[in-house]
């Protein structure tokens, strides 16, 4: 009777223990489902949070396991080489991230020593700084060109045609617009197109000059410069005018 009764204690023991479990890695996956949506937007954050959670239900399951039951050693040795690979990817991403700082750091040394001097920069945005916008262009031919000037809302404010010799050419653009009036200081689209008289234009290639004025680090790792109301990346410099 007594063995009876001992064996009846043992399993009740070994039930209670897994409902503490069941209850113990419920709670944790409930913490883990509210951390979500704060850790989203940091993958990082992210990956700690599953693995501190991927921890505690680990250590749990160690502490309620069944006596009679114990777990299996080729799944806990299973789950212990994803626990190791998750503290490993943690930390390789912490690396990873004070790298791209010091890259960060050194490319904004350099950015600054062109700050005040006249850059060549392939956009399609003219930076007009003190009422004048300079780009230069290379014409296959001796031609007719067409240079459009568009504001940030699309708005053609003014069209010049001119003929260009073949190779290089530079134009600069006084912000007067076809209205007559002048435009403020900012950032400009351009559009140029060639072609001879009568065949169908082309898309002509540019580069825009003017003054940097600043540099800063971007989210994405790299460094834009600032030409007045012109942001641009750092690589996009073809030379430094003086």
């Amino acid at each position: 009777m007594s063995a009876s009764v001992s064996s009846q204690q043992n399993s009740a023991a070994a039930s209670a223990a897994a409902a503490q479990a069941v209850a113990a890695n419920a709670s944790a996956a409930s913490s883990a489902a509210s951390t979500t949506s704060s850790s989203a937007s940091n993958p990082l954050n992210s990956l700690s949070n599953n693995f501190n959670d991927f921890l505690n239900m680990l250590m749990t399951q160690l502490q309620n396991q069944d006596p009679t039951s114990p777990m299996n050693t080729d799944q806990f040795t299973s789950e212990l080489v994803q626990f190791t690979g998750v503290e490993q990817q943690i930390n390789t991403n912490g690396s990873l991230t004070k790298l791209i700082q010091l890259t960060q750091g050194d490319e904004m040394l350099q950015a600054s020593s062109v700050v005040g001097k006249t850059v060549d920069v392939n956009t399609n945005q003219l930076p007009l700084q003190n009422s004048s916008g300079t780009l230069t262009f290379t014409a296959p031919a001796a031609e007719p060109v067409s240079i459009a000037v568009y504001n940030a809302a699309g708005q053609q404010m003014n069209n010049y045609s001119l003929q260009a010799t073949q190779g290089a050419n530079t134009w600069t653009w006084n912000g007067q617009t076809s209205a007559g009036t002048t435009a403020p200081d900012g950032a400009y689209t351009i559009a140029i197109f060639g072609g001879a008289n009568g065949a169908t234009p082309t898309a002509v290639p540019f580069t825009v000059q003017g003054t940097v004025t600043g540099v800063s680090s971007q989210t994405s790792g790299t460094v834009d410069l600032q030409m007045g109301g012109v942001s641009t990346s750092m690589g996009n410099i073809q030379q430094v005018v003086n």
